[in-house]
């Protein structure tokens, strides 16, 4: 099949990219590099069947061939880079999900359109399953992000009813793995840095928030099974671990594994409505899918550290 996915260069979109790249189909990855980086598709530049477009998806597209299937994961995802490109964040699940859907309907091809959590804002429901409407601020410090994030989901969900496209929408929960940006402010990437460079880790609020993550890996296996299982067709997943800690518990692991003796201080939260709790109920993904994380907690960090070390320069810098 020939795959496009939009935002290609960026962490999960890369991992995406090899994974669809292995299992011999042509793969053609765009992307701005507003926010992702080239060297996440590095090794993947010269092998057969990849081409790479640097191009943005909310402007007219370059020419395509015939494409099969359509993965949209293009918009900046960390809480520093969209409130660094609010309106860029807002036009790429607005105008960008609109040209995707438009071009996945000239072909008849299968969309995906990736949402976040985050849709859920600061949730009053525990844990979040997908009927479940939120409870999201539509000017709040982080709006530019959630409320792209839900009109990316209603557009998509336009298209499918209408029978224009054939579409599905999956909600990502916290992922982290090799590939991620070691400066892109999140707590996992945050914590490892700050670990491994022996100073203070930095803890927002009083830790006692909770998060559940998921490896990468698992992500990139969800979106594919979303994308091409049939009954999927129409229907909004929740993809993440369901393994809830709290963000001490996090720093705590994650400083144990580097072998560190950093200190913990704790700071205000850095962008106002941070959600208390996230927990996603995967039950439908579970049922329909067949889909749920399996790799553990310590292996996937395991291989997070590693890469990171490779990340950062002896002196600690990137």
């Amino acid at each position: 099949m020939r795959i496009l996915i939009a935002g290609g260069a960026g962490f999960v979109g890369s991992h995406l990219c090899e994974r669809l790249l292995e299992e011999g189909h042509v793969v053609i990855c765009m992307d701005n590099l507003l926010t992702s980086r080239r060297s996440n598709i590095e090794t993947l530049i010269d092998r057969p069947g990849f081409e790479f477009m640097d191009a943005d998806i909310v402007k007219e597209l370059p020419p395509c061939p015939r494409l099969d299937r359509v993965y949209h994961l293009a918009s900046p995802a960390s809480p520093p880079a969209y409130c660094r490109y609010p309106i860029e964040t807002l036009r790429a699940n607005s105008e960008g999900t609109r040209n995707l859907l438009d071009l996945a309907a000239r072909d008849g091809a299968l969309f995906l359109y990736t949402s976040s959590s985050e849709v859920y804002g600061d949730p009053l429901q525990h844990p979040q399953h997908e009927e479940y409407r939120g409870n999201v601020s539509p000017t709040g410090p982080r709006s530019m992000y959630d409320e792209a994030k839900r009109y990316g989901e209603a557009i998509t969900a336009a298209y499918s009813s209408s029978h224009r496209v054939s579409a599905r929408i999956v909600r990502v929960f916290n992922t982290y793995g090799p590939g991620s940006d070691p400066a892109d402010g999140r707590m996992i990437p945050n914590f490892i840095t700050q670990a491994l460079r022996g100073g203070s880790m930095t803890v927002y609020g009083d830790g006692s928030q909770t998060r559940s993550v998921c490896y990468v890996a698992d992500i990139v296996a969800g979106l594919v099974l979303a994308m091409e299982v049939e009954e999927a067709e129409g229907k909004v997943f929740n993809l993440g671990n369901p393994e809830e800690r709290t963000v001490l518990e996090y720093a705590k692991v994650i400083r144990r594994t580097v072998g560190s003796d950093s200190r913990l201080i704790f700071v205000d939260q850095a962008v106002g409505d941070d959600p208390r709790r996230r927990r996603p109920d995967i039950a439908r993904a579970r049922n329909l899918l067949g889909w749920e994380p399996r790799v553990s907690l310590s292996e996937g960090l395991s291989s997070t550290i590693a890469y990171f070390r490779g990340a950062l320069n002896g002196d600690g810098r990137l």
